[in-house]
């Protein structure tokens, strides 16, 4: 049996929580975020969440797309702030998710 790249189960499980998230599936978002135990899983589903926003952010009008660069900032703090802390990046991660869905509703709002 093979090993999953760490990588690509953090993208699925951040494409899985922004599915559950856009659903209005909060009970199935949280189960999603209990599961994650160990700090390297939740990093690489943080990280990404943070791929999706910056490439979707980037399409965004320059104002914009210069507030949604401050917000992915002040997400890296929180992340910073509890780097040893499931519980705190549990919380990293559900902003990060309400980040991008926020990015998204901006580009339905233009289109």
């Amino acid at each position: 049996m093979t090993t999953p790249d760490p990588a690509a189960e953090g993208r699925r499980r951040a494409d899985e929580l922004l599915t559950a998230l856009t659903a209005g599936d909060d009970a199935a978002a949280e189960a999603l975020l209990a599961g994650l135990d160990e700090i390297r899983d939740l990093v690489f589903v943080g990280a990404g969440l943070t791929v999706i926003a910056r490439a979707e952010g980037r399409a965004l009008p320059t104002a914009q797309r210069a507030q949604a660069s401050t917000r992915q900032l002040k997400l890296g703090e929180v992340r910073d702030a509890n780097r040893d802390d499931p519980e705190g990046l549990r919380t990293w991660l559900r902003r990060s998710a309400e980040e991008v869905l926020f990015i998204r509703s901006l580009h339905a709002r233009q289109g």
